[in-house]
């Protein structure tokens, strides 16, 4: 089953939410799901694909919009995603979860923002796991590969979300896991296609190395000759079917576990 409703308003702005709830009695773990778009573009259909197949897996999805540039730069993404968090929470018992079953889904830059949720969670907008995909965990990094490679795209959008390095440094999940300011490890999954041309080739495995020697569980997997978001239609199936079985194992293990 699937519904769309308004989670928050901001000003004149509704901010819309898809749920997918499976069939069934439950309780199912659940995620709040990011979009990408490099925090200026897209909306919560993005990532469709993941989230229904996540859903028919035995999980309660809500995909949710948050604002982007023009109208709203760094941190307002983040807040919005920390109101889907609460929103759940509030509704739990009604979409088939349990509040302490409740993680967060990010994609691409959608990731970023779900990483920043995860490592400095607000008290009334816990989670016990992250799962990431494909997630810019080092904007800076990030920023400056596109610069070296002259994707004027990729600049203009990290200029217009984080107007600047020393936010993006700030807003950096690599360097809030380097620098011991994480509130919280929780468990995590990142999926990482190796032939990725939006991350540094080597983004996924500092994080994760980061991550760890900190004192976090962080589980990798690297997907063979994948390119940026490999979930979707007209993909490599089989690659698609492993990464979502991974994904929802992940999420029961700790939703329910």
């Amino acid at each position: 089953m699937t519904s769309d409703f308004v989670f928050v308003q901001r000003g004149d702005h509704a901010l819309e939410a898809t749920l997918f709830v499976p069939d069934g009695p439950g309780p199912f773990p659940a995620v709040v799901s990011v979009h990408g778009g490099a925090w200026t573009s897209g909306d919560r259909s993005g990532t469709v694909d993941i989230d229904a197949a996540l859903c028919e897996a035995g999980i309660v999805v809500l995909a949710a919009d948050f604002r982007m540039p023009p109208e709203a730069a760094y941190p307002a993404a983040v807040e919005d995603i920390r109101a889907a968090i609460r929103w759940l929470h509030a509704h739990a018992a009604e979409v088939k979860t349990r509040p302490d079953a409740i993680g967060i889904l990010g994609s691409s830059s959608g990731g970023q923002t779900a990483l920043l949720c995860a490592l400095l969670p607000e008290a009334d907008a816990p989670l016990g796991y992250a799962a990431l995909c494909w997630p810019i965990s080092d904007p800076v990094a990030r920023y400056r590969m596109a610069r070296e490679k002259g994707n004027a795209r990729l600049v203009a959008s990290h200029d217009a979300y984080f107007g600047d390095e020393a936010t993006m440094s700030q807003a950096s999940p690599q360097r809030i896991v380097e620098a011991g300011e994480a509130r919280a490890l929780l468990p995590l999954i990142y999926l990482q296609g190796t032939a990725d041309e939006n991350v540094t080739p080597d983004m996924a495995q500092r994080f994760t190395d980061a991550y760890t020697a900190a004192g976090g569980e962080a589980t990798l997997h690297f997907f063979e000759g994948q390119p940026h978001s490999f979930i979707k239609r007209g993909g490599d199936e089989a690659a698609q079917l492993r990464a979502t079985q991974e994904l929802a194992a992940f999420i029961k293990m700790h939703g329910l576990g």
